[in-house]
């Protein structure tokens, strides 16, 4: 995973490359000199996550084109921001209230309903019909994810060690669930997969 820093004056639009990220600090300033209240994501699709030594690597949430990230609302170590797709943002000093919708607490609240399903199969199951509806799209037979996660990642987001989560994949691979095309960098779900969650998304 490589790791960029931004420059100390912000641009209009900051892009970074699928696997990179971004470290973002609760300082963040504007181009104008004023303490940045919000990054806007314009294109791409990024997981949020915590950099604080006790919790290094939480996802917190993910974000696609559209959705804001409150900066005045970071602990002090900030969060990092990695680039699931090719990503392009832009700070801005004044916050999007969107009728009191915030992405990052929505994304974390339905994470935490996630870990408390009660087999990792559920979570798993959960899991991917969440990701599916929120950052995926219907193609043909398919709901298509244009991004993958390692088998460590989703351990991490299903509470269960990345040997259990690969054992489970391929569980749903065998049952025609999921399909991994190679040479792609997303995954395709088959939509009785999402449409049998146990969690409505």
């Amino acid at each position: 995973m490589g790791f960029r820093f931004l420059p100390d004056d912000s641009v209009a639009a900051v892009r970074v490359p699928a696997g990179q990220t971004v470290l973002l600090d609760s300082g963040l300033r504007s181009s104008q000199g004023a303490v940045a209240a919000s990054v806007e994501v314009l294109e791409g699709v990024a997981r949020v996550y915590c950099p604080c030594e006790e919790t290094e690597g939480m996802t917190i949430a993910f974000l696609q084109a559209g959705d804001h990230l409150r900066t005045d609302r970071l602990c002090s170590d900030g969060v990092c921001v990695e680039a699931l797709t090719p990503l392009c943002f832009r700070t801005s000093t004044t916050v999007q209230e969107g009728e009191g919708f915030d992405a990052v607490n929505e994304w974390t609240l339905q994470l935490l309903r996630i870990r408390h399903l009660g087999s990792a199969e559920q979570r798993l199951h959960a899991l991917f019909a969440l990701l599916a509806t929120r950052l995926g799209r219907r193609c043909g037979e398919w709901c298509d994810l244009p991004f993958r996660l390692t088998h460590e990642r989703i351990g991490e987001l299903i509470g269960t060690t990345r040997v259990t989560t690969t054992r489970l994949i391929s569980r749903f691979r065998a049952a025609e669930m999921i399909r991994v095309p190679s040479g792609e960098p997303g995954l395709h779900l088959a939509p009785a997969l999402v449409d049998s969650a146990p969690l409505a998304a």
